[in-house]
């Protein structure tokens, strides 16, 4: 990830000779007199990007012929930490959803989606590194739960809205 440029002692030869400064350095113990070598490294963002791109990025075959794009990044790195998502661009469902995103974006990096099936939401969070996928149903509606999904297996589970920041706190180690 380093860029490290071995310049010798060539930039400061060229800067003595314009400028007509000495540039030479005594060593205290020999006393020989010389001009030093320079190492100039650079690290930049687009570097440090790059290496979490390529570590974070996965292609795994879920079906036959079917393959998923994750990026798996640790939490703290995720650009979303939670996605909130109706189960239907319904007004009772989206009403719950609203109110959810509100409590949620207080706390968490949060972004909502209603475009598209449950499935192709579920595939674009996966494809941006959301790590947990809040899904509201209309058995939310009764038992005031939610179903979670987890980036990396899959997984889900119905969870308590009134549980939902302790258990993603505790996720997300916070």
């Amino acid at each position: 990830m380093w860029g490290i440029a071995d310049r010798t002692d060539y930039d400061l030869k060229c800067h003595q000779t314009v400028s007509g400064e000495n540039m030479e350095y005594t060593d205290p113990v020999t006393n020989e007199k010389y001009i030093p070598y320079v190492i100039e490294p650079s690290l930049g963002v687009e570097r440090l990007f790059l290496a979490m791109l390529t570590n974070a990025y996965d292609e795994e075959e879920v079906g036959e012929g079917d393959t998923r794009v994750v990026l798996r990044f640790k939490p703290s790195l995720a650009p979303y930490k939670v996605a909130i998502m109706p189960l239907l661009k319904k007004d009772i469902l989206t009403e719950k959803a609203d109110a959810l995103y509100a409590d949620m974006r207080k706390r968490y990096s949060t972004t909502y989606d209603v475009t598209g099936s449950i499935g192709k939401r579920y595939r674009r969070q996966d494809e941006i590194g959301t790590p947990f996928c809040i899904t509201i149903d209309f058995d939310t509606l009764e038992d005031e739960a939610v179903t979670v999904r987890e980036r990396d297996s899959m997984k889900q589970e119905r969870i308590k809205i009134a549980e939902l920041r302790k258990y993603l706190d505790e996720k997300l180690e916070m």
